[in-house]
């Protein structure tokens, strides 16, 4: 009766999740079964069981290549700028947008700072294309304005890490603000009356009140980017440097370098290869990442 009574209770809780559990069942379990691809030499005639098995010898492929180091080296190294400017500019930009009184204000600087994030990487390489070209580029039509040369940005390789970078936290960072925005608002505002009423300046406010309590978002958004380290956005990395040959050795990552032999090759295997080994590093990178914070700020890790 008791038990009855209990399943009564929660039944039309598990009936409205019962659509999220099914999307995410069909969507994140299911496909699971593809992983054999990259252990066998895959051949659509005969589908996934039907072709013969390959071992690891798809695997080979990321590592026996000439180019494993630098395409791993751009992956992490991209990755870890990202993440650390992702936290300073984002808590920044939150903290500052907070302190805005005037609420139309503060919606119009919110609403300029996320709108670059609904946009394409498609759009957004010809937004860059269009201040970078050789040609009818904004920045050579300035330089050429003030007596410089042209420069030729799609043939340079030594600028992109720096306009890779800046194209990125210009994109994403609105997402990353109003994320740590959320938890400021979030923060009991009589903390603030008593500090201010002990004398506390606003930047004493900010160090003792307003971070120690960003702390644990940090360490959440921190421990999901760690879980992405050996992957990197394909639209950031193909579609803004325009695909040039010239600039592989500063914009070709794990993804893209996947993408160019899966187009050239046609071998679906060593793709699945590539992405199988990507998720288990990740995988490998946020238990780590999570153990690591588990010591240091056991309330606030995720798990």
């Amino acid at each position: 009766m008791k038990r009855k009574r209990k399943l009564k209770r929660w039944l039309p809780i598990f009936i409205m999740g019962l659509p999220g559990l099914i999307y995410f069942f069909v969507n994140c379990y299911m496909p699971l079964y593809g992983m054999l691809i990259a252990f066998k030499k895959y051949d659509y005639s005969k589908g996934i069981w039907g072709s013969e098995w390959n071992g690891i010898e798809n695997f080979r492929y990321l590592f026996a290549t000439d180019d494993a180091w630098l395409i791993t080296r751009n992956t992490i190294l991209y990755n870890l700028a990202f993440m650390v400017l992702n936290v300073v500019i984002g808590v920044t930009l939150a903290i500052f947008l907070n302190e805005i009184r005037q609420k139309k204000s503060k919606k119009i600087y919110q609403t300029i700072i996320l709108l670059p994030y609904i946009m394409s990487f498609v759009v957004i390489s010809y937004f860059t294309y269009a201040f970078l070209g050789d040609s009818s580029g904004l920045v050579n039509h300035l330089l050429i304005k003030l007596g410089g040369s042209r420069i030729a940005f799609y043939a340079e390789s030594k600028y992109w890490p720096w306009i890779l970078v800046f194209v990125y936290i210009w994109k994403n960072i609105g997402y990353q603000m109003i994320i740590y925005l959320s938890t400021i608002v979030g923060i009991d505002p009589t903390y603030y009356e008593a500090a201010e009423m002990d004398g506390a300046t606003k930047w004493q406010q900010i160090r003792w009140i307003t971070l120690p309590r960003l702390k644990p978002t940090v360490i959440m958004m921190t421990t999901i980017a760690m879980g992405m380290i050996f992957r990197s956005d394909f639209g950031l990395f193909y579609q803004t440097p325009r695909n040039q040959g010239l600039l592989y050795n500063v914009t070709d990552t794990i993804d893209t370098y996947v993408f160019r032999a899966l187009i050239n090759n046609g071998n679906i295997s060593m793709s699945s290869a590539a992405a199988f080994y990507q998720s288990i590093v990740c995988f490998v990178t946020i238990m780590a990442f999570n153990g690591i914070m588990h010591r240091v700020s056991r309330e606030d890790v995720l798990f």
